[in-house]
């Protein structure tokens, strides 16, 4: 198996949530299988959304935009591996993480084309009805096929709100994203 360096972009502003935990179980599954993994937690940063100024990697960094997109973007540049972890807010992606996406924009105008060719989607959310990520789901479906990467893997989780709850119910999904992780 060859070596993957992979990013994983974390979406949630609530520090060691559900969605956390997600994310730490598929880099402790990942590590394991002998990857490199960085992590960024969009939630707990300062990402701005696109502006449409077309001014991508005219000021010696990706996004003309300043503000904490520029720590990730070098990231992003060198991940073979994109895997997003979020709670589900009002059908899709929370804002924090969403302007992140919406800033990989820039690398439209990249010198480089990005190595990107697989994502993944950890996603959970308060909800009991599965079609509640359908929004969710297809913004990530839509941003893979962009990337033209692979999707690897959604792994959905319901019925999980209160913090650590997913450590509780029925199914095993911590267990679930370490194998997904393991399985890169």
């Amino acid at each position: 198996m060859d070596k993957k360096r992979i990013l994983v972009i974390t979406g949630s502003p609530r520090k060691n949530g559900n969605s956390d935990l997600l994310a730490e179980a598929f880099i402790e599954g990942a590590l394991q299988a002998g990857h490199i993994v960085d992590r960024f937690d969009s939630g707990r940063k300062k990402v701005k959304g696109c502006i449409a100024c077309d001014k991508c990697f005219t000021r010696g960094t990706a996004c003309a935009v300043k503000d904490d997109f520029d720590e990730v973007a070098p990231l992003i540049a060198q991940a073979d591996t994109l895997v997003f972890s979020s709670p589900l807010y009002y059908f899709s992606f929370p804002a924090q993480i969403k302007s992140a996406i919406d800033r990989l924009y820039s690398f439209i105008s990249s010198p480089e084309p990005l190595k990107i060719k697989e994502t993944v989607l950890l996603a959970c959310g308060g909800t009991s009805d599965l079609t509640d990520f359908e929004g969710m789901t297809k913004v990530y479906e839509k941003t893979a096929s962009y990337l033209t990467s692979e999707d690897r893997g959604q792994l959905l989780v319901p019925e999980v709100y209160d913090k650590g709850e997913i450590n509780v119910k029925g199914q095993d999904y911590l267990k679930s994203a370490k194998e997904l992780g393991l399985a890169m």
